[in-house]
């Protein structure tokens, strides 16, 4: 990173929100929008009839877009997401809608959330103006295991999810919600669990997932989960009912890395890797130490965000830390390919 120079500096962020049919995503939205602090906020949803907002709540209202009388600003996705955050920003500059300075997607419940991410990553415009802040999953405490065995999407959904809602936790047993959550776990072991009855949640909920700066802080380490230990989580036990059956080939793998990797050496493990089993590539996200440097890494299977140098390292800790979301891939295939290229790539 250049000196004085944050690339990430002033993008809107955006978080997407994804679940399954029936998880509450209509009814935490339509909550959403009527708090306070979502003066800021434009929400982006397939129908605004949907949430059933008041008219006494509407200020102002056109075929795509309603201004709510607290400032949040509910958008109809159009054609595509793409074109919709295009036309939000114009409109925003042009001073045709109020001011917002934070963006949550909804998704639609069959939706695979991979697409969404890697529009946003990939595309060279929106990412001159947006960034990802991260994936909110909501989880239906009383279908949700079986969903969990028998829908590929929801695990896929939980695998990709920054924080996990898990709702209608006030109409399931105790001992089931722990199985439920013992199963996310199971699935993405770092993914941060919260309960959610009846839609009721504050926007500081959503926000805060990702990576928001070059500089480096207390929130890098929140970002990156420093729990990135390789034991961490592993022989929890949760009383009650066993745990839902999930895809066993879906898991969590942390790695740590002492040497320092050259940035060819580190890519091309990485290039092998989404070459042979992107689509089994879940998530991935870490630190790596290249020639001393910090830099951050995620993705989302074959697609990666640009790579992020940090000003500094966020603690003393120079270990090169990645955590993988796989599907069926070995932890220790992917560990001896990482040692693989650092060995040739090492100076003899």
């Amino acid at each position: 990173m250049s000196a004085g120079r944050d690339p990430l500096a002033g993008r809107i962020p955006v978080t997407l929100v994804t679940g399954f049919l029936g998880a509450g995503k209509t009814t935490l939205i339509a909550r959403l929008v009527r708090h306070p602090d979502m003066n800021r906020v434009a929400v982006v949803i397939n129908e605004i009839g949907e949430i059933g907002i008041d008219h006494d709540l509407v200020a102002m209202s056109s075929e795509n877009v309603a201004l709510l009388a607290n400032g949040c600003i509910c958008c109809t996705v159009r054609t595509d997401l793409q074109e919709t955050l295009r036309e939000l920003f114009n409109e925003r500059r042009a001073g045709r809608i109020g001011d917002f300075d934070r963006v949550i997607v909804e998704t639609t419940g069959m939706a695979d959330p991979a697409p969404v991410v890697q529009t946003l990553v990939s595309d060279t415009l929106l990412g001159a103006q947006f960034r990802l802040d991260g994936v909110v999953t909501l989880v239906d405490a009383v279908n949700g295991p079986h969903l969990l065995g028998s829908q590929p999407e929801a695990e896929k959904q939980i695998a990709l999810a920054d924080r996990v809602l898990v709702t209608k936790t006030d109409l399931a047993a105790p001992d089931a919600v722990r199985a439920l959550e013992a199963a996310v776990h199971a699935i993405n072991r770092h993914a941060d669990i919260r309960h959610v009855v009846q839609g009721e949640i504050a926007p500081a909920e959503l926000v805060g997932l990702g990576l928001a700066s070059a500089r480096a802080g207390a929130a890098t380490l929140r970002f990156l989960g420093e729990a990135l230990d390789a034991g961490a989580g592993e022989g929890e036990r949760y009383l009650g009912s066993r745990a839902p059956r999930h895809d066993p080939r879906i898991g969590t793998l942390s790695l740590r890395f002492a040497q320092p990797f050259t940035w060819d050496a580190f890519s091309a493990a990485l290039q092998l890797l989404t070459t042979l089993r992107g689509p089994d590539m879940l998530r991935v996200k870490g630190i790596v130490n290249v020639d001393g440097r910090p830099v951050v890494v995620q993705g989302v299977q074959h697609i990666f965000h640009p790579p992020v140098t940090l000003d500094r390292w966020p603690s003393d800790d120079r270990a090169t830390r990645l955590v993988f979301i796989t599907r069926g891939i070995p932890a220790q295939a992917i560990r001896a390919l990482f040692e693989a290229v650092g060995a040739v790539a090492a100076p003899g």
